[in-house]
């Protein structure tokens, strides 16, 4: 017998499901408030350049099942590319990661580095290192005080926009291992090593940017999406749901939220204010994603990491015409750069000119751009990316046991509230079709 879902939101996990369920013989509607589907998976054009404007996307995952996904949905639209990755530091475009890339550092932190690298792990084998309690510990208890210092630290309290020692280290405890010293030692000398290579090969679309996967994958579903369309509320009717969206009220079996938490709440009736207050103490970073078209060529990179505020705000930029030959105009390239910021901080107070022309001077001052700059755009996004504070274990699962208690389903990455990569949000959407009962 199949099921009538009610599917709010239409980003890339609520296409998705619309798509895996549908395929199953259950029927499916998916509501979106904004004009078009795809979320932060969305793309605009705009002067002859294309650019993902809720952020930078590439198509890679160690997932073999949802990269072919991913893979035969674009058929033809997509290139492969081979990762060329740096951080800029001090002046400097090093290998990514930082410990595979220590020898192009400058003497005095190249010994920092591998001096504080090797008496730390003494130290912990020794037992004399207590184990990590928050984020930043973990950071120094896995890398040592010199790479902390000089990239870990700073870097991740840029993108985070929150010191890591209010964060919780559980979201990289076990997944990332210490660096073995002799790849450390390879690196120190100048022996090439790499990391993260299920990153070295990946694709992009060839044409429409990352938008394209979206658009690939709601193809077969069309009928069943409803843009411009918001949710005002969901209420429980019998064995079932009603859904009042767009002014108008649907009956469905069962109802799947993919929309952050924050977000779902004023949907629903009756919540108590302990459940209030967990959900708005979840964290989250907005971004803001600054488009600059040039005239002229860029170098060679796939994106490049930017720990330290004297550029900028900017913590990561992207380089989407190396991505693609046909997302900027002949003779044209493209960079895309990503600010992260909550309500209230400095960089939520600037106007759009104001974030341009910061971003602009940065590039300028990084060599990366001159008077050429012939196009700048910049789009906001309230919900980027889930923070991990300290307090993060405890909320989330007083409030997906409070939600899920009621019968909604939450897939995807802020109903879920987890930091997912596309890769991941598709898993979820593949393990609660093969899990659904």
């Amino acid at each position: 017998m199949s099921t009538k879902w009610a599917i709010l939101g239409g980003g890339l996990t609520g296409v998705t499901l619309a798509r895996l369920l549908s395929e199953k013989g259950d029927e499916v509607c998916v509501f979106e408030k904004e004009a078009k589907t795809g979320g932060l998976c969305i793309s605009e054009e705009r002067n002859g350049f294309t650019f993902d404007v809720g952020g930078s996307h590439i198509i890679f995952s160690r997932d073999t099942e949802v990269l072919e996904f991913m893979q035969n949905v674009l058929e033809e639209n997509r290139e492969f590319r081979n990762r060329n990755t740096k951080i800029f530091y001090k002046d400097l475009f090093l290998k990514y990661p930082f410990e595979n890339g220590l020898s192009d550092l400058p003497k005095e932190d190249l010994f920092f580095c591998i001096n504080e690298y090797v008496k730390n792990l003494v130290a912990v084998e020794k037992g004399e290192v207590a184990e990590p309690q928050n984020f930043k510990e973990w950071i120094y208890y896995t890398f040592g005080k010199g790479i902390a210092e000089c990239y870990l630290v700073p870097y991740n309290e840029k993108i985070w926009n929150y010191p890591t020692e209010k964060m919780s280290k559980h979201w990289m405890d076990g997944r990332v291992p210490r660096p073995p010293v002799e790849d450390i030692i390879k690196s120190a000398v100048g022996i090439e090593t790499e990391g993260y290579t299920h990153q070295s090969v990946f694709s992009y679309p060839v044409v429409g940017g990352i938008e394209a996967l979206v658009r690939a994958i709601e193809t077969p579903v069309l009928d069943k999406i409803k843009t411009g369309c918001e949710v005002t509320k969901v209420e429980r009717a019998g064995d079932g749901w009603k859904v009042t969206a767009g002014g108008d009220v649907y009956e469905v079996d069962r109802v799947i939220s993919t929309v952050p938490l924050h977000v779902l709440l004023p949907m629903l009736s009756d919540i108590p204010q302990n459940i209030k207050d967990t959900v708005g103490a979840l964290r989250y970073n907005s971004i803001a994603c600054i488009s600059v078209g040039i005239e002229g060529e860029i170098p060679d990179i796939s994106w490049m990491y930017v720990p330290e505020m004297k550029w900028g705000a900017f913590n990561r930029l992207s380089f989407p015409s190396n991505f693609s030959t046909k997302v900027a105009p002949e003779g044209c390239s493209s960079i895309l750069a990503e600010i992260t910021y909550n309500e209230g901080d400095d960089i939520s107070k600037m106007t759009d000119e104001e974030i341009i022309e910061h971003t602009v001077s940065g590039l300028r001052e990084m060599g990366l751009a001159g008077d050429n700059v012939v196009h700048t755009a910049v789009d906001r996004f309230k919900y980027a990316y889930v923070v991990y504070d300290v307090d993060y274990l405890e909320n989330i699962k007083i409030a997906r046991e409070y939600l899920e208690g009621l019968g909604l389903d939450l897939v995807g990455r802020f109903s879920q509230f987890e930091y997912l990569n596309m890769d991941g949000c598709i898993r979820s959407v593949l393990n609660f079709v093969e899990n659904k009962s």
